[in-house]
């Protein structure tokens, strides 16, 4: 079940609204429990006992490491709780991934191959051990004691808005959330305006431009013009801000709605000067996880520049490979870890120096050639589509004009506005000028006409979106993967 499907929106979310505020308030935990394990159950089946599994596994390992966080055991046991997690994560999510690779060598010199069929990889599963290891961690750096209430923990790791693609919630900042919470009228309708502008995200500007990026991906790359290769990449830059910060804006209105505060994961990633700025700004739950959990771990940069050098590319490099089983995610990773070295010297430095429209222009088009590894999955077609980029395949026979529809355009129009912070000016600009006016009734009458403006955009919005989930158009979720 994914936040833009006929199901979620026209009966899951009703049904589970009407019934959590109309009970009594001690069975809301349980309610949402339940709720999101149905939630979950409803593409995965039988793999919700993997889930069920993990919870279980991780309850247990908190009470341990709690026990015995002064003692050397209680290291030990956060030793096997993350082992434990890695290893289901990893036999899920790598063991073809590791089999193929293992066969290339073995065929290499002449053994025979190993045999493994096709192993189903859990939806969401990479979010949900992940915050199944903070949650384990943080009992053992004493930054929260572990719960005693499994119901508490599951709900912890279950719930719902965030389980399937984050972001990435700590236990400490949902704990007391957990055991009380309240819902007041004005968080609820913030919730309902945050999940409305990322449903919008999704339905009107991220899925018409995946259309446009997946039907010029597939195309063969020698055959494509370089306009229209930047088209596609342009395309799915957007599609994939626009599909996973949706995604997110609905996870964090849903949670308001039940009295929950998740943190933010995206700050207008597009308009960094430097790609040590996008990763403040991208996925910022994962960033600081990796951060947190990683790399200040191994040292950070408090070791020699070669150690710190070692520790982002190895941060970057297991970062790739979280997204996906492949060795273009790894690439994607490296990539951006290579940047990062980098911009630790003196070209850093230099790029602080440029004209700030040049800045912004060297970030997008890091940005952009990374992406392409991101999206093709084979990494000679990902060298090819670079080569369409810069003008270095064969004759084109593919070009721009077919593919720019007038709802295309909208879209790009729309995308291209809104990965700018131009939402939060026109906020705040209208809440510095509504400071500023007197009571009379003129201005008493533009408030008014204003308020009603934005609840009609809204409502505009909500109505197209609807429009755009029931009538079954182009749908993907692209962290789904992941």
């Amino acid at each position: 079940m994914v936040f833009s499907s006929p199901v979620f929106l026209f009966l899951f979310l009703p049904v589970l609204l009407a019934a959590y505020f109309g009970g009594p308030r001690s069975w809301r935990n349980a309610l949402l429990l339940s709720a999101s394990l149905l939630f979950y159950a409803w593409g995965e089946g039988f793999y919700l006992l993997v889930m069920l599994a993990s919870i279980t596994a991780n309850y247990l390992f908190g009470l341990a490491v709690d026990r015995h966080r002064q003692q050397r055991v209680g290291r030990r046991w956060l030793g096997v709780g993350v082992a434990i997690n890695l290893a289901l994560l990893a036999s899920c999510k790598y063991a073809n991934f590791l089999a193929d690779n293992a066969n290339t060598l073995l065929g290499a010199a002449g053994f025979s191959r190993l045999e493994l069929a096709p192993v189903h990889l859990p939806i969401g599963i990479s979010f949900f051990t992940f915050q199944a290891i903070t949650y384990i961690v943080d009992v053992y750096r004493g930054e929260t004691p572990a719960s005693r209430n499994p119901l508490h923990v599951a709900l912890y790791i279950a719930l719902f808005p965030q389980l399937i693609a984050g972001p990435i919630v700590r236990y400490h900042d949902v704990a007391r959330q957990i055991v009380e919470r309240s819902v007041k009228l004005a968080d609820f309708a913030r919730g309902i305006e945050r999940f409305t502008f990322g449903l919008a995200k999704k339905m009107l500007v991220a899925n018409p431009l995946g259309q446009v990026a997946d039907q010029i991906f597939s195309l063969p790359a020698a055959q494509v013009h370089p306009a229209l290769a930047w088209l596609g990449v342009a395309c799915y830059t957007l599609q994939i801000y626009f599909d996973f910060s949706g995604y997110s804006d609905m996870a964090i209105g849903l949670g308001r709605m039940f009295g929950f505060s998740f943190p933010e994961n995206f700050n207008y990633p597009y308009i960094s000067r430097s790609v040590r700025e996008f990763w403040r700004r991208w996925h910022i739950s994962l960033s600081t996880w990796f951060r947190d959990y990683l790399y200040i771990p191994l040292g950070g940069n408090r070791l020699s520049p070669a150690r710190t050098h070692f520790n982002l590319l190895l941060v970057f490099f297991l970062c790739g490979l979280w997204h996906g089983a492949s060795w273009n995610f790894v690439i994607w990773g490296l990539l951006h870890g290579a940047l990062l070295v980098v911009e630790r010297g003196r070209f850093g430095a230099w790029i602080d120096r440029l004209w700030q429209p040049l800045q912004h222009a060297y970030v997008l088009l890091m940005v952009m050639i990374a992406w392409v590894f991101f999206r093709v999955e084979k990494l000679p077609d990902a060298i090819g589509y670079l080569k369409a980029m810069f003008g270095l395949g064969a004759t084109p026979l593919h070009f721009p004009a077919t593919y720019l529809s007038n709802d295309v355009r909208w879209s790009l129009l729309f995308g291209i506005l809104f990965v700018t912070p131009l939402l939060p000016f026109l906020r705040e600009r209208y809440q510095t000028l509504n400071s500023h006016w007197t009571a009379q009734s003129r201005m008493r009458t533009l408030r008014g006409l204003l308020s009603a403006t934005g609840t009609a955009t809204l409502l505009v919005l909500l109505l197209l979106s609807a429009a755009s989930v029931a009538a079954g158009t182009f749908n993907p979720f692209l962290y789904f993967r992941f």
